[in-house]
């Protein structure tokens, strides 16, 4: 099992958060693939930490579908559900729609600011058709909304949400189109004039879009 070494290591977190963080984050970009059998020790070695807080990590991965674990025989990465896109884009939708209206009077320049920054830089990554790094960057762009928002609650459910879609992305090559440079533009438009009706419809528009353009995705592959 090739295990990279030259990863980032985060700070000013616990053992099991750092791999946990970690493992995950392999899971997703499919560094660790689907099937694949993990092993404890090499995974330790790895991350540079004993053996518990891997165990423990994998733990909670299985909880979140990640992994599967067989006691006494071994652990792998769960596989790809692709047809479960339809089932996490609408709440994901509605939550973030929440979020953006929930930002309007947290608003600053600055963040008006950091969201047109981060959208020139999604829209270059698009246009270069770089669209693993658009969908990082993306993913950035929301996640200052949601900060912005700041409601602990939504936060905590968009995690797990948000983990699982991008998995599904990153395994099916989501293609970002200058459709959403557009409409990301829009939001930000609404948001910092205040009109949270039209911006919780754009926003929802936005990721519920996407359910339409996998399966348009789909079919060019089949």
């Amino acid at each position: 099992m090739p295990i990279p070494t030259n990863h980032a290591q985060p700070v000013r977190k616990t053992a099991k958060e750092n791999a946990f963080s970690q493992l995950q984050k392999w899971i997703i970009d499919g560094t660790l693939q689907p099937g694949e059998k993990l092993n404890d020790v090499e995974l330790a070695e790895a991350l540079g930490v004993s053996r518990t807080p891997i165990r423990e990590s994998l733990q909670l991965l299985e909880v979140q579908g990640f992994v599967q674990m067989f006691p006494g025989k071994a652990t792998q990465v769960t596989d790809v559900d692709r047809e479960s896109i339809s089932d996490l884009l609408p709440p994901l939708a509605a939550l973030q729609a929440l979020s953006a209206e929930l930002s309007i009077p947290n608003l600053t320049d600055n963040i008006i600011k950091k969201l047109r920054d981060t959208n020139k830089r999604f829209a270059q990554a698009v246009e270069k058709e770089d669209y693993f790094q658009a969908l990082k960057i993306d993913e950035q762009f929301h996640q200052i909304i949601v900060d912005t928002a700041d409601n602990s609650y939504i936060s905590s459910l968009l995690v797990s949400l948000q983990a699982h879609v991008r998995r599904l992305f990153f395994h099916n090559s989501i293609i970002l189109t200058e459709k959403s440079i557009v409409e990301h533009e829009q939001i930000i438009h609404l948001m910092s004039t205040r009109d949270g009706e039209k911006v919780t419809k754009v926003m929802r528009e936005n990721w519920l879009r996407a359910i339409d353009e996998f399966h348009s995705q789909e079919k060019v592959n089949t």
